[in-house]
This record gives C-alpha cells, sequence and structure tokens, in this order.
C-alpha cells in the first residue's frame, strides 16, 4: 500500500457495535498477497437493505445482481473482495457471482435472494471465485460486532487508509446507531454511487423508506465529489437496517435523515482525501444559479477541470482558469456579475477582477492543504457545493502501475 495521504484522518474513528450485525475480514489472496481482501458482513434475520448503484452502462455482474436482489427488500449477507472488479466478465463472471451467492446462502443458511455481493480492482480479469469460496468459512468463523477497522481495511485497492464514520440519531426518543465504511481513491465521479460504501443501521425502516433516504443522502454527498471525472463500473452504495433498537417505525425521521446525510458527508469527503496523488482537498461552492441543479453542474465544471486542479497543485492562484470553467459548464452565467473568492478573499466583482487587487494573501491560501473556492453567478438563487482534490504527477504514478 502507498504512503497514506497527506489528508488522511489522524485515526480511524471509533465505531460501537450495532446489533443484528458481525463483520469479519479475511485473505483470499486473489490479487493481493499477506493482506486482507475478502470483507463478510452478516446482519439478523429481518434486516432490510437500500441501494444505490453505478449508471455505467459496463456495469459488473455484482452490481447487476445486487440490483436484481435489492426488490426483495431484505438481506442477511454482505460479501465484498477488493483485488478484481469482476467487471466485462461477461456470462462467466455471472456464473462467479451465482456460484459465491450459493456458497455464502449455504454458510448462513438464508435464501440466495439476501446475499449482497460486491467487488473492486482490476477490470476484465476473470475472477477466481474458487478462492474466495475456500476462504469463506474461516472468515465467517471469525464475525464479531467490533471488526469495523478490519472490514474497512479488507475492501481496500489503492487507498491509502481505511475510511469509516458513525453517528447516533433519535427516531421517536429511540437512539439508534449508524455505522459506515467505504472505499475509494480513483476512479472517483458522480454518477452514483462514486466508490464502494457500506453503511449499517439497528434502526426499525421499511425497505421502501431506506430507499428514499439513501438516494436522497448519495445526492448531497458521494454524487457531490470527483476526483478525476471517471465513473466506475462496480460504485456501490448499500444500507441496511437491522429494526433492532427498537424504535417506532412510524415515529419522524428527521433526525435520523439529517445524521444519515452527515455520515455519509463524511464518508464522501474522505475518498475525496484520499484521491490518487492528493496534496489538497478543495471545496466547490456555486452561488446565484439558475437552481440547485445548475449550481452542482458549475460547480462540477470547476471542479473536474484539469487546468484548476493543476493550479491548485502548483498553488498558482490562476482564478482565470475558474472563469473558463463556469463559462464551458452549459449552464447560465451572468459575465458581468460574475464574482469569485478564493479563501473567502474576493478577487473579482461585476464581471472583472477588483480594483486595487493583491493576490499575495490567495497565494497564502494556495500553499494550504484545504482550498475554498466560491462563485456566485448572478442569474438566481441555485446553490450547491461539491468536493474534489488537486491533480498531481502521484495520480499518473498510481495509475501507470497499477496492473503490475
Amino acid at each position: 500500500m502507498a504512503d497514506k495521504s497527506p489528508l488522511a484522518p489522524a485515526a480511524f474513528p471509533t465505531m460501537p457495535a450495532i446489533a443484528g450485525v458481525r463483520l469479519a475480514a479475511g485473505e483470499a489472496a486473489i490479487k493481493y498477497q499477506g493482506r486482507p481482501d475478502l470483507m463478510v458482513a452478516q446482519m439478523a434475520s429481518g434486516t432490510t437493505v437500500a441501494g444505490v448503484y453505478t449508471q455505467s452502462l459496463t456495469a459488473s455482474a455484482p452490481v447487476e445482481w445486487c440490483r436484481k436482489a435489492l426488490g426483495g427488500g431484505r438481506a442477511e449477507a454482505l460479501i465484498v473482495n477488493s483485488g478484481n472488479a469482476n467487471a466485462f466478465t461477461g456470462k462467466a463472471g455471472e456464473a462467479s457471482v451465482e456460484r459465491t451467492v450459493e456458497a455464502a446462502a449455504d454458510l448462513f443458511s438464508c435464501r440466495p435472494s439476501k446475499v449482497f455481493v460486491a467487488s473492486t480492482g482490476v477490470i476484465g480479469e476473470l475472477l477466481p471465485d474458487d478462492k474466495l469460496t475456500a476462504a469463506l468459512p474461516g472468515v465467517v468463523e471469525a464475525l464479531d460486532t467490533d471488526n469495523w477497522e478490519k472490514a474497512a481495511q479488507a475492501i481496500l485497492t489503492t487507498d491509502t487508509f481505511a475510511k469509516g464514520a458513525s453517528r447516533t440519531a433519535d427516531i421517536g426518543g429511540t437512539q439508534v446507531t449508524i455505522n459506515g465504511i467505504a472505499k475509494g481513491s480513483g476512479m472517483i465521479a458522480p454518477d452514483m454511487a462514486t466508490m464502494l460504501a457500506f453503511v449499517f443501521t439497528d434502526a426499525h425502516i421499511e425497505a421502501e423508506t431506506l430507499q428514499g433516504l439513501l438516494v436522497s443522502a448519495a445526492d448531497k454527498s458521494f454524487n457531490a465529489i470527483t476526483v478525476d471525472s471517471d465513473t466506475s463500473t462496480s460504485d456501490s452504495l448499500m444500507l441496511f437496517a437491522t429494526a433492532q433498537a427498537g424504535n417506532d417505525k412510524a415515529a419522524p425521521l428527521d433526525d435520523f435523515k439529517a445524521k444519515l446525510d452527515d455520515l455519509l458527508i463524511d464518508l464522501a469527503g474522505q475518498v475525496v482525501r484520499d484521491g490518487e496523488g492528493a496534496s489538497k482537498f478543495i471545496s466547490v461552492t456555486v452561488t446565484g444559479a439558475d437552481d440547485d441543479g445548475a449550481a452542482k453542474r458549475i460547480g462540477l465544471a470547476i471542479a473536474n477541470s484539469p487546468l484548476v486542479k493543476t493550479a491548485i497543485a502548483g498553488e498558482d492562484a490562476n482564478w482565470g482558469r475558474i472563469v473558463m470553467a463556469v463559462g464551458k459548464a452549459g449552464e447560465k452565467a451572468d459575465r458581468d456579475k460574475l464574482v469569485i473568492k478564493i479563501g473567502d478573499i474576493a478577487i473579482t466583482d461585476g464581471g472583472q477582477v477588483i480594483a486595487g487587487y493583491d493576490e499575495a494573501p490567495v497565494a497564502e491560501h494556495m500553499k494550504g492543504s484545504h482550498i475554498d473556492i466560491s462563485v456566485d453567478v448572478g442569474i438566481a438563487h441555485g446553490e450547491a457545493t461539491v468536493w474534489t482534490c488537486d491533480l498531481t504527477h502521484g495520480y499518473i504514478t498510481i495509475n501507470a502501475d497499477y496492473r503490475s
């Protein structure tokens, strides 16, 4: 594994046990040697599930399986491997998923439709599922309630640190817990989901309601980040609710929704902080757009611009590249009302650079590890924030060596 990102959190968070969830990690040696590459989670009978998956037209076999299984609304097991995406593998990939699911269903004495799967890694190589299924019994024996960090480590590929987050919420006077783990470093762009993320809660929430909550939360979090503008074949976000907290399922979910949104924004931010070769975390806030959707599209045009990202990597306060990105976004913008700020320092107003503009404080802000860009396009009241990272030589090195 590469050196840890300079933007990484100081430590993996403390994550409490969630009633009805046990996890474990093990080594199947699918690609990696001497590191965990297989994660298993078992959920209590009656657990509901929601999922949001990649919109890629070359989606992986595990994604296609999960889309079908999601119709049942129930889950009892999750099997995730790293090192091989089982994508663009045709009928052989589908058969591999079926063998994996059947082996897990036998171990957990449940229907195959209650087993969810995900794979991440190299595209176009057949998954040696015999290694996976051979390792499954040993991993299942290690299932426990406190293996969150081990599980998060097992799903990594080019990531440099394990990603986790935890929140508590109130539902009708009952405290519920939400834990989530994620992986993602490259091939990251909004088209939900962006990477792999698995979220678990002890709340009692019906599958249809859970799905609505997840779709909304994904739009504010994983669909608002980008590392390199590329959408993976394997992107999967799943939310499992075990119902073990005993809350009134008819109680308002306002606090749960807020905490779920916050947790996913946290995980999405960690993915950006682990962007391949990243040295700076960038927040782009757009206001004054035609609507919120237009604001997000303008923000992503800025966040995805190689010229903007390389300028930031080089600590060059070249705000003209932001003007360029706004103009190419394809959304309404009033050139003569455009206001740009970097690090809360005003640069333009009234469609031109402000009188007496001093680049020194902006240049100083660019030397930091967290860069803030705000743009008002002067049309209406739409607003959005998106997050990205800079583009460095490290990104090229990591991806040029990925399959070796």
